[in-house]
């Protein structure tokens, strides 16, 4: 592909000079005579470089520049100059340009300039796709209404400050909905860090998530800063913090309060800015009145509800699902792409997923391993999967398996209304009349359990 490179300079020989030698280099050259012209080119024709002079008549290129940057990140910048200074190059750097050339122009200068400047637009471009390709792991798939109702209220929370706690069976996706939220907030180009707190065991949470000084404990032969300090700026997503140890708890509570944490061992008081994202799959309540967790810690982690909906309660979503996984594991994994029929999607969504989207995950994954022909059957499904039909599609099936009793009685609610709506063609007037219950609160139900009606 052919580099794209504009010469912005208000002295004709120096645009002619320069844009003859990058022609004849391999490059396609524009050139513009001001900084208006310049910052115009730059919006309609995307140059991957920048040659910009300093001293122009009206507009200066210190200023252009700047606009450059506000517009478009990613076009790296070479300042030309007759007479720099220090303070000049300084201040263009701090703009972001990419280099200064002192004037008059030395040949070989500007092509080893050149060369080093478009090798950072080449790697601006890969760390650009890879970070890409990073978040297209973490996408949330699916149209369902839940699902739907899920992202928007990403949506408006990613915007506020606020620590949100996200609950959840395991599987369903709480760490995406971490990632979507950081991603979408004004801390997205700091640091996330995520700390599994229950893989972490108790007398280790302090150090990772405080730090601690060397010496402080056997094994701490150097200091080392914790997950809230590595967060500064951005996000830390504790995940399953149900599982946090008491005094964990306590000092986490502390930080929250504060802002500020002490490595173990340490005595000074390290100032920390960390918005706080809280995920679990045990019902909390329950925990705190077991004595379990901190109902202090729970109100401040607790700001904002997100529930994310099992897939048994999005079953619309997974054919989108299928495919989804199907190029993802595919493509990028280095697993054969194969196609799958629409008998074995169907039988898909008819089974039980008690291990959520992470399991559907997996088993398209064995099923385009193990799978022998180019494309996946419903035989495949049968003997590969390795699940059992869902009941009757309401639930019913997976009552056993709930955790509480709070669990137990919506699902036994959601599943009796979905089976009378079922009955009665899915008219809402008469399945409220059957169930001597006003209209408007069959609505609300079923908009709380996401019912929809199957296709």
């Amino acid at each position: 592909m052919s580099r794209r490179v504009l010469v912005v300079d208000d002295e004709p020989g120096i645009r002619a000079a320069l844009g003859q030698l990058l022609e004849y280099e391999g490059y396609e050259v524009r050139t513009a005579k001001d900084a208006a012209d310049g910052i115009a080119q730059v919006g309609n024709w995307h140059p991957h470089l920048v040659f910009l002079d300093v001293k122009m008549a009206g507009m200066d290129g210190l200023e252009a520049l700047k606009r450059i940057k506000e517009s478009d990140r990613s076009v790296t910048v070479v300042m030309i100059s007759g007479h720099a200074t220090i303070q000049t190059a300084v201040e263009a750097t701090q703009l972001g340009a990419y280099d200064i050339l002192e004037k008059p122009l030395d040949t070989d200068r500007i092509l080893v300039t050149l060369r080093n400047a478009l090798e950072h637009v080449e790697l601006f471009e890969e760390n650009s796709r890879l970070r890409e390709t990073i978040e297209s792991r973490f996408e949330i798939v699916g149209k369902s209404y839940v699902i739907r109702a899920l992202i928007d209220k990403i949506e408006r929370v990613a915007a506020t400050p606020a620590r949100v706690l996200i609950t959840g069976e395991n599987g369903t996706g709480k760490e995406l909905v971490a990632r979507a939220i950081h991603r979408q907030s004004s801390r997205r180009d700091r640091p996330f860090v995520e700390v599994n707190c229950a893989a972490i065991p108790g007398e280790l949470i302090e150090s990772e998530l405080f730090g601690h000084m060397r010496g402080s404990f056997t094994g701490a032969v150097s200091d080392r800063a914790g997950k809230f300090e590595q967060a500064n700026g951005g996000t830390l997503f504790l995940d399953e913090v149900g599982d946090m140890s008491p005094a964990a708890q306590a000092k986490v509570l502390r930080v929250l309060q504060d802002g500020v944490v002490t490595r173990i061992g340490g005595m000074k008081p390290i100032s920390v800015d960390v918005r706080v994202l809280a995920a679990t799959n045990k019902a909390l309540d329950a925990e705190i009145a077991a004595g379990r967790f901190r109902e202090d810690l729970y109100y401040r982690l607790n700001v904002v509800p997100l529930a994310v909906p099992p897939l048994r309660e999005r079953r619309e979503d997974i054919s989108q699902l299928v495919a989804y996984f199907i190029g993802m594991i595919g493509e990028r994994d280095g697993v054969g792409a194969k196609g799958i029929a629409s008998e074995a999607v169907d039988a898909l969504a008819a089974l039980e997923w008690p291990g959520n989207v992470r399991e559907l995950r997996n088993t398209i994954e064995r099923l385009l391993i193990l799978a022998s022909g180019p494309k996946i059957t419903v035989q495949d499904v049968d003997r590969l999967a390795g699940r059992r039909p869902a009941d009757d599609g309401a639930g019913i099936g997976s009552l056993a398996e709930c955790a509480t009793f709070e669990e137990f009685k919506a699902q036994a609610e959601r599943a009796f209304l979905l089976s009378k709506l079922r009955a009665f063609d899915w008219n809402v007037s008469e399945t409220a009349r059957a169930l001597d219950m006003p209209r408007s609160n069959l609505y609300k139900k079923i908009e709380r359990y996401g019912l929809t009606r199957e296709s």
